[in-house]
This record gives C-alpha cells, structure tokens and sequence, in this order.
C-alpha cells in the first residue's frame, strides 16, 4: 500500500498529462475558465495546458495524500513534507508563469534533498538511516559495506537529478513526462536490485544459509 501511494502522484501526472495532451483545446478551456484567476493573464492556452493540468492535479493528490494521513493518525515522513512543499512551490510558479520548467525541476529537487539527507545522516553523522531501514531482514555486514551503499545512494540521487534536468531541457515535454513515469521507476528498480546483488554478495555465509533455509522451509 505504501509503495502504491509513492507512486500514485507520478501515476497520476502521466495520466493527466497525456489525457491534457490529446485534448488541448478542453483543458485549456477548463484551466482557464475555473483557474483563470491563477494564471498570469487570465488565460491558459492549449500548448501549455497539459503540463499545467497535471501540475494541478499533482498538487491537489499530493495535498489529499498528507490529509488523508492526517485524519488516519499516519505518521508522515520527512520527505512527504518535503515532497508537498517542493510540488506546491514549483507547481504555483508553474501555473503563474505558464512555464513548465519549473515543475521539471521538481524530481531534481526530491532526489538532491533524498541525496543531502543521507550524506549528512549517513556519511556525516554516521546514523546510517538504510541499516536502520533494513533492520527488519536482520542483515549484519560491516560497517564498510553499509557505508559503500550509503555512497552508491547518494551518488545514484545525484546522478537521477541531473539526468532529469537533462531530459528537461534536451527534449519536448511529453518525452519528459514518459521518461519521469517509466525511466525514473525503471532505473530506480534496477539499482534496487543492484543493491540486493551487492548486499548478497557481502553476506556472511551463516546468514546466507540461513536465509535459504528459511526460503525452503517457506
């Protein structure tokens, strides 16, 4: 459930986009009929009613996400606080200014913060936040290891948030938005296995027969 909804504002950006996309003139008049007072001018026009419209919409999930926690008593994590502020900052200049580059901008920013967080966290001060977050698959490696894969993160953040800009500024829009659905999550599962392979490979051999016992005996 909570993988659905980390996802669910991509999801939901794509659809938006490429339904705005193959109704232009629709959303246009939506946007500007029930958004106009948003909008410099007044008036949104069909090319950029798309992005616009999926910023929207971004928007408006990613508040109902943190309401809906809210009301359920959830605890939010650090980076949904981060996520809401950064898609309602970008997204109202996206809107204002009819400009989509400020919401490209966005991933970049969530992967460079996800990078900050665990330089500090875990190189700076050394908490190692991912040892803590697989504390529950009972792994004991060397603090080396945890360390290597507290790097790869972080370089894997940085180099996600320039390759975003890349596409950004390199391609059209709608090639933007298919590589921020499928790109973005396919290279994301890629190094997450990547990171199963290293860990295996690092693994005592008293853990690894024990996890495969336990994989037999399941």
């Amino acid at each position: 459930m909570k993988l659905l909804l980390d996802f669910l504002p991509i999801i939901l950006f794509f659809a938006v986009f490429k339904w705005g996309d193959g109704n232009k003139e629709l959303a246009g008049q939506w946007l500007t009929q029930h958004l106009g007072f948003m909008v410099a001018g007044g008036v949104v026009g069909a090319k950029e009613a798309p992005m616009l419209l999926a910023t929207v919409a971004v928007a408006a999930i990613s508040v109902l996400q943190i309401v809906i926690m809210k009301l359920l008593r959830k605890k939010i994590d650090t980076m949904l606080w981060v996520s809401l502020v950064t898609v309602l900052g970008l997204g109202a200049l996206t809107i204002y200014f009819h400009s989509p580059t400020f919401i490209m901008w966005k991933p970049t920013v969530i992967y460079w913060a996800m990078g900050g967080g665990l330089l500090v966290s875990d190189i700076i001060m050394k908490r190692y936040v991912l040892r803590k977050m697989m504390s529950a698959s009972d792994l004991e490696l060397p603090e080396a290891i945890w360390r290597n894969l507290s790097w790869a993160w972080v370089l894997f953040f940085v180099g996600m948030g320039v390759l975003n800009l890349y596409v950004a500024y390199n391609f059209s829009e709608s090639t933007w938005v298919n590589f921020k659905m499928w790109g973005g999550i396919g290279l994301m599962l890629v190094f997450t296995l990547a990171q199963g392979v290293y860990l295996a490979r690092h693994m005592p051999p008293a853990q690894k027969d024990s996890k495969a016992d336990a994989g037999v005996s399941q």
